[in-house]
């Protein structure tokens, strides 16, 4: 029976959703809606992808932990757009019958900054989206997005509350001391974050990212050592073979107790 309702809420959340209008999916698992935000003194457009959930369901983070389904984003059927850069807010952690999960429950701002191709020119946004949700069980959902973005906009106070809500960067947060060793594996390598105790306060979870979502990430486990936190990750291009990794691209996120640290870049011991 549980197998059946997934196949039926499944094709349910593949109807396409549009902006501008507050569309919804058959059921009101999840509705989708551009808020289109304003244009930046960098001449860059600060907008938004705002998803309201149903009670109870929840959707992931770009790292989604061990049973999530990571999102992905299609722009390519946009006019006028360079570049695409998401500020992803804080999340939050979840423990799904001893699996752990991080997303978002009941609504996730989005702030989707847009640098234009032709500055000054509107851009013609028309995008898709395949993210997970999750209620008892998780299913695929696949949203497709437009909106024209012109004009000098408006601030919008949903959109600062989101980019108010995002971690705080390393030197916002006074974190320093954290190295990573990274050691070769039979078909990658494997990353070691060494946290201090002092700069991962309450915080209890680190999520490793290699920086290049063609290279595979495995759950990242945390543990503490004495006066430290580590976090533990594999990373495997999709050669399987052993491979030099940028330390520069590498990501530690510091999750639990307060607002996320986001660490750009991790040194060796």
């Amino acid at each position: 029976m549980k197998a059946l309702f997934a196949a039926l809420l499944t094709l349910a959340l593949c109807t396409p959703v549009s902006a501008g209008t507050f569309g919804a999916t058959p059921g009101e698992v999840v509705r989708a809606e551009v808020l289109p935000g304003w244009t930046t003194k960098r001449g860059t457009r600060m907008a938004a992808l705002r998803l309201t959930l149903a009670p109870g369901w929840k959707t992931y983070w770009r790292a989604p932990g061990e049973s999530g389904i990571p999102p992905s984003f299609d722009w390519s059927a946009s006019r006028n757009l360079a570049r695409v850069t998401l500020h992803w807010p804080s999340p939050q952690i979840f423990d799904d019958g001893g699996l752990r999960t991080i997303g978002y429950k009941r609504e996730l701002v989005l702030p989707i900054e847009i640098t234009p191709a032709n500055p000054g020119a509107p851009v013609e946004l028309a995008a898709k989206v395949d993210l997970g949700v999750c209620e008892h069980i998780c299913v695929p959902a696949s949203l497709a997005f437009t909106a024209t973005l012109s004009g000098g906009g408006a601030h919008d106070p949903t959109i600062q509350a989101a980019l108010k809500a995002r971690p705080l960067t390393a030197r916002e947060a006074g974190v320093s001391g954290v190295t990573c060793a990274v050691d070769p594996i039979s078909d990658g390598v494997r990353v070691t974050a060494r946290i201090p105790a002092s700069a991962a306060g309450g915080r209890s979870v680190a999520v490793i990212e290699p920086g290049n979502p063609r290279i595979w990430a495995s759950e990242t486990e945390t543990r503490r050592e004495g006066a430290a936190l580590l976090a533990t990750a594999d990373l495997v291009p999709p050669s399987g073979q052993a491979m030099a990794l940028s330390r520069k691209a590498l990501r530690v996120t510091l999750l639990g107790q307060g607002r996320a640290i986001d660490i750009q870049g991790c040194p060796a011991p």
